[in-house]
């Protein structure tokens, strides 16, 4: 009987789900205009993002250009960008704009592209205006790292170094031994680098010894007792 009343009540749930009258929501992210300053140009190309790889042969080229370089992206085909200009270009602080649309907000695909273009243009404004970094903690007696070469390199208690070829676009510095800051334009990117450092010598939650990423914590758990 309990089996029984739950799925009439899971069908009611999709009944009305599938007769509802409400339009599609609309994303929050996506409907926030992007700001950014004089510094800062956005041109939006109507050429192919690439001539070689296939899945982006209908995709335009957005080109983001700042004080700290150049960042491009692929823009979809059914999204739509809309730029204001401010009424007097010679103040300093006079701000523009960049709005992101879609044609079908019924469609699902469109609407999650939605947001997600939004936020990866706001990152590049972000990135040639600032940039972005990541902060590495070396946790462990002997843990540490160095510049050799114009590589990274990794003392975390194996036989041997470990040795990490830098990334272009990215810039790397150890102010200490035990800290690594990576910096660059690209959010991906700097993760990305960051990420790989760390899958070295993961945190482990017994002695709380590892490679860290900027606050990350990590729960301390006891050991087994005998």
């Amino acid at each position: 009987m309990f089996s029984t009343s739950r799925q009439l009540r899971q069908l009611q749930t999709r009944l009305a789900r599938g007769f509802s009258s409400t339009g599609p929501a609309h994303s929050h992210i996506g409907l926030a205009p992007i700001r950014y300053t004089k510094e800062v140009k956005i041109e939006h190309l109507p050429e192919a993002y690439s001539k070689t790889d296939s899945r982006f042969f209908d995709k335009t080229t957005l080109r983001v250009m700042g004080p700290m370089g150049e960042r491009t992206m692929a823009i979809e085909p059914f999204v739509t960008l809309d730029f204001v200009e401010p009424k007097d270009k010679s103040l300093a602080e006079a701000e523009y704009q960049v709005s992101v649309s879609i044609t079908d907000s019924n469609q699902k695909k469109q609407r999650q592209m939605w947001g997600t273009t939004r936020a990866l243009i706001n990152n590049c404004v972000v990135g040639v205006t600032e940039g972005f970094s990541a902060t590495l903690r070396f946790v462990g007696v002997g843990y540490r790292a160095g510049l050799e070469g114009g590589k990274l390199v990794l003392r975390l208690g194996y036989s041997d170094p470990v040795v990490m070829d830098i990334p272009e676009g990215l810039a790397v510095t150890v102010p200490i031994p035990t800290r690594v800051l990576i910096k660059g334009i690209d959010l991906q990117q700097v993760k990305l680098f960051a990420a790989k450092i760390r899958e070295w010598k993961k945190p482990e939650p017994y002695n709380q010894k590892g490679i860290f990423i900027n606050d990350e914590t990590i729960r301390k758990k006891d050991g087994k007792k005998k």
